[in-house]
């Protein structure tokens, strides 16, 4: 087994098909939590509560999509393609 074939098929395939969309659904329900949180409260702490939620959502999402991409772009250049 070469180097390439095992980063293609265990480890990005590990982390690309099981653990990356699993940490994007949490950054995402944290993102929807927060936003309910904000609109449906009445009191004024669970609504600056909610905003914190769903700014942390946001900033989850955008981190883990950078560096994705990096990795994505690290892995294309060691391995020769995914």
């Amino acid at each position: 087994m070469t180097f390439n074939q095992f980063v293609n098929g265990f480890v990005v395939g590990a982390i690309d098909g099981y653990i990356m969309p699993l940490l994007y659904a949490f950054a995402f329900l944290f993102f929807v939590y927060g936003i309910a949180t904000h609109f449906f409260s009445s009191s004024d702490e669970k609504r600056a509560e909610g905003r914190k939620f769903a700014f942390w959502g946001i900033i989850g999402l955008v981190v883990m999509f950078a560096v994705w991409g990096i990795v994505r772009l690290f892995l294309n250049v060691l391995t020769g393609g995914v």
